[in-house]
């Protein structure tokens, strides 16, 4: 059981086509504003139509272009939370969350199910306030709530805390982890944000330009990235373009170093990198992958350090750096008063070989 998708579609500028499968857990699509995520679920929903492919939900065809099938947003089974919550100004929650219900249901029923779905948002008290009288989090309990009350077979989130302040921002993403733990069905959430998809999800998909870049595990799309897209989507800010010289060396060609690695390097490969975090002060003989580094700038944020090194030689200028080192305030009061050239080492466990698909 879960979602099949295998879906065209012609959009401004490029061609949306991804494939994709997901059981009943949750799935991040992950990228970059105007790659194609919010069309993604459009699709799959209804609101938008595909030109052609399949789209199949727990053994039910939704969208088949071939057979002419396209089963209407109504009978889709499909609970959507939109980016901004899209709530009705002028309906009460009470009145927002019953949206969704057909004519067909009783009165009776009708405030039983809703009346369950505000116990279990925790809106007790609230179900005759209007939207303007609610707090961001409670918006998005009656958004999830109207999502919800229909029974879905699937649960599409689109971008739902792109609004928010990061402090609110990170209360929301742990009440909503807790208010679809007792969801059975499939969750996709659209995020251009890596640490709401690592928060929320189980499986990552990332789009790019309308095309599936990468898929899987999400330690493993985090740890390991095969693209070069990849990478950059899920934060790594040190890359260079690379050449293959055996089959455990390659020239980072952009920092001039020659690296050892541990994983066995691909005749596909165009880049190295490695996280910011990762890179570390060599305090001992190392024989390889150790190299000199000046600093040539530093940026401070509330509690961290991010230190510009260029390896071999001293810079010439501010921009004349090559990688980013992500250290603690306390770690950088330690060492920042050392003298220069430094020793830093990268770490072969911890280099990611990757290769540019779009080349």
């Amino acid at each position: 059981m879960g979602i099949d998708v295998d879906i065209t579609k012609k959009l401004k500028g490029f061609e949306l086509k991804v494939k994709f499968k997901t059981d009943n857990s949750i799935l991040g699509i992950l990228g970059a504003s105007g790659s194609g995520k919010s069309m993604t679920l459009k699709c799959i929903s209804g609101i938008e139509t595909p030109d052609k492919g399949k789209i199949i939900l727990n053994n039910r065809v939704l969208f088949d272009s071939e057979k002419k099938i396209n089963v209407s947003i109504r009978n889709r089974r499909v609970g959507f939370l939109f980016q901004n919550y899209t709530l009705f100004p002028n309906m009460t929650v009470q009145e927002n969350i019953g949206f969704g219900l057909g004519k067909s249901v009783s009165k009776t029923q009708r405030n039983n199910i809703i009346r369950k779905e505000i116990d279990d948002m925790q809106l007790e008290g609230m179900e005759k306030r209007y939207p303007s009288e609610l707090s961001g989090g409670q918006q998005q309990r009656v958004a999830l709530a109207r999502a919800l009350v229909v029974n879905p077979e699937i649960l599409l989130l689109d971008e739902p805390f792109s609004s928010l302040d990061e402090f609110l921002r990170n209360y929301m993403i742990e009440q909503l982890k807790e208010d679809i733990a007792g969801f059975s069905g499939t969750t996709i959430l659209v995020t251009h944000n890596r640490e709401e998809a690592y928060q929320i999800c189980h499986d990552i998909l990332i789009i790019s330009k309308g095309k599936v870049d990468s898929s899987g595990y999400k330690e493993d799309i985090f740890n390991s990235p095969a693209t070069l897209t990849s990478a950059k989507l899920t934060g790594c800010k040190n890359i260079s373009k690379a050449k293959k010289i055996d089959d455990n060396t390659i020239e980072a060609t952009d920092w001039g170093c020659i690296i050892t690695t541990k994983e066995t390097v691909k005749d596909e490969i165009s880049h190295v990198g490695i996280r910011a975090h990762y890179l570390e002060l060599s305090e001992k003989s190392i024989e390889s992958n150790v190299f000199e580094c000046w600093t040539v700038f530093t940026s401070e944020t509330l509690f961290r350090v991010m230190v510009y090194l260029k390896f071999n030689n001293p810079p010439s200028n501010k921009n004349d750096y090559h990688v980013i080192w992500d250290i603690s305030k306390e770690e950088w009061a330690a060492i920042k008063d050392r003298p220069l050239p430094w020793k830093m080492w990268i770490n072969p466990q911890k280099i990611i070989l990757m290769q540019d698909r779009e080349e």
